[in-house]
């Protein structure tokens, strides 16, 4: 007989998952009555494995087999914790760990416990928002800009259909120079498209004055793009937003400049940079190791030098000044910020930011780039305290993206779907879970469409002009179905990278950044997203509801979403076998039949179920 203990289950660990500071929280253990037991206690740890903590466990009642044992505990200091228990017998003891969703004896890993503060509050509009994602450059072109400013050299396409470049130069290198004019007028013209879909967070990739295609090699933080348009077409694209309920966040890229900008000026473009200038205020901004040649670079391009970011006049100059970088872009109508590669920023950093853009917005959203579980993140040895600190209101949902992804695919029976759907719910904070960015597809993955039709692995030259055939599409588009319809189900912000919902196509980066095709979308998929887009909008189980995974494994997943309310059952079928389901009226699904009284999902069948409570 085992021990048993869930920290996912109500009858172990109530309250689910994190901690607010002080709160109480009560735990219980199953114990065999022949394992020689006289007691219990739980160890507790910091994130470096310090202890810091010994709760012992009282015994409640014996009922058969087991005795049960109860623990009350409650934290006033907030931070990443983990624990394990220690069993005592009447001659030594063992310890107890994690063995999935059980225990095991002085092996396996141990439990986490995040503890945040009772304050912690996220942006009410964020949660289950349906986002919008756009690389500015590749979205809509109308009217032309004033290129006078513009970084030179720089091509610009003729055609709006053409692949971007490519191709490396001499020297092996590939600039991001080709433009093909996309700008703020031609986003805010599709602005109507953008609220029938049912959008209502519009993410925006950098918008900042650049050298690159893609703006993540920064010039000028307080200027837009030439290419772009003007502050005041900003601005009205904003206004614009804001008239029809959309919000709209900025991509802020803050752990490293262009090398061709007002700050480092490597090209002596500017004048009064960290290089052309060795008395220049921004020089002690970047890390040299021999001025001026040899300074540390992000990833080791030289065209992005990394900055220090706790420098004081940085932190003035991005966060703290009445004009600060922040403080510019909220007043032109931003409404928040997703921070590049925000492992690479301290943590003293975006805990000012954070505090500055909400005393300015209330309502600014702060989201981070993280690939992993952002709960126990750790970066150049230091933990991360996006969510023990507040200091993140979403961050992107990568692990939830490889799930979903290893399940449509086949790549996974579902087992490993629910598992990892269960953990991120355990892991992070509710109010976070509630606007947690979910992505199938961005500017740094291939298509959506083609990762679920097409595994080539040839070189670039293939990948350009290599689409799907007519057969692979259509199944590609069925799992896309699937996959689009688990992603609008979790708890969450679905996130809609531009283009994916009319069916583009395209391999990694430049591939993945064609042009919006105008004109030649799949219509069908589009009046799918749509639906779906309702969905989210209109039910609020799928808002605020919590997340309880019932069935996973053998192809086929469960898993209910309920808000005290409404509960929401979702099920997806990838067995061969047909499975009879019931206990609602169904909201949404498709290659379900219905005979009056249950539902039956035919294989790659979906829907959801809804019982008011």
């Amino acid at each position: 007989m085992r021990i048993l203990y869930d920290s996912k289950a109500a009858q172990y660990k109530t309250p689910f998952g994190t901690l607010r500071t002080g709160e109480n929280c009560v735990l219980h253990i199953s114990i065999p009555r022949t394992s020689g037991a006289t007691g219990v206690r739980l160890v507790l740890e910091n994130c470096d494995g310090a202890p810091v903590g010994d709760y012992p466990f009282a015994p409640e009642r014996q009922e058969e087999d087991y005795v049960f044992y109860r623990c009350e505990l409650s934290l006033a200091e907030r931070g990443l914790y983990y624990y394990w228990f220690y069993v005592t017998k009447s001659e030594g003891g063992f310890r107890l760990f994690k063995q999935g969703d059980g225990t095991n004896m002085e092996a396996g890993e141990k439990w986490q416990l995040s503890v945040i503060p009772s304050d912690f509050t996220v942006p009410d509009y964020a949660r289950g928002a349906v986002m919008y994602q756009i690389m500015p450059d590749r979205f809509c072109k109308r009217g032309d800009c004033d290129l006078t400013d513009k970084l030179r050299p720089y091509t610009i396409h003729e055609n709006w259909n053409e692949t971007p470049e490519y191709r490396p130069d001499e020297n092996g290198t590939v600039w991001n120079k080709d433009f093909f004019g996309g700008n703020f007028n031609g986003i805010r013209e599709k602005l109507p498209y953008l609220q029938q879909l049912g959008v209502g967070i519009l993410y925006l990739n950098p918008v900042f004055m650049a050298y690159s295609n893609h703006r993540y090699d920064t010039a000028d933080y307080k200027r837009p793009d030439p290419m772009l348009g003007t502050e005041q077409d900003f601005r009205d694209l904003c206004d614009e937003a804001h008239r029809r309920g959309i919000r709209v966040i900025l991509d802020g890229v803050f752990s490293h400049t262009g090398s061709n900008s007002v700050y480092f000026d490597a090209d002596g473009v500017f004048g009064g940079g960290a290089v052309s200038d060795p008395d220049s205020p921004y020089r002690k901004w970047y890390r040299f190791s021999h001025y001026p040649d040899q300074y540390e670079a992000w990833w080791g391009i030289r065209t992005l030098p990394c900055v220090e970011e706790l420098e004081e006049s940085y932190l003035n100059y991005i966060i703290e000044d009445e004009d600060s970088v922040v403080a510019h872009w909220l007043a032109l109508g931003a409404d928040g910020f997703r921070l590049d590669v925000v492992d690479e920023l301290p943590n003293e950093f975006v805990l000012r930011l954070k505090k500055r853009i909400r005393q300015i917005n209330p309502e600014a959203l702060l989201l981070g780039e993280v690939w992993e579980d952002a709960s126990n993140k750790r970066a150049y040895s230091v933990s991360r305290r996006y969510f023990v600190d507040a200091e993140l209101d979403s961050v992107m949902n990568y692990p939830w993206r490889t799930a979903i992804l290893n399940y449509v695919t086949g790549a996974d029976d579902g087992q490993g779907f629910g598992a990892a759907v269960m953990t991120i719910a355990e892991n992070y904070p509710p109010q976070v879970l509630a606007c947690v960015m979910n992505h199938l597809g961005t500017h740094d993955t291939p298509r959506i469409l083609t990762i679920l039709g097409d595994c080539f692995y040839g070189p670039k030259e293939e990948k350009a002009e290599r689409y799907l055939s007519a057969n692979v599409r259509a199944l590609a588009i069925a799992k896309l179905k699937r996959a689009a319809f688990l992603q609008f189900t979790l708890p969450g912000m679905p996130s809609i990278y531009y283009g994916d919902e009319a069916g583009m196509e395209g391999f990694e980066d430049p591939f993945c950044r064609r042009c919006y095709p105008w004109g030649a979308e799949d219509t069908d998929l589009q009046a799918y997203y749509t639906a779906l887009c309702h969905m989210k909008n209109t039910l609020a189980v799928l808002k605020n509801g919590d997340v309880r995974v019932t069935q996973a494994g053998g192809g086929r997943i469960a898993f209910t979403r309920s808000d005290g309310n409404t509960t929401a059952m979702i099920y997806v079928n990838q067995s061969d076998k047909p499975w009879l389901v019931s206990g609602g009226a169904m909201a949404f699904g498709c290659n379900t039949d219905f005979d009056g009284a249950a539902y039956t999902l035919q294989k790659d069948g979906f829907c959801i179920l809804l019982t008011q409570q």
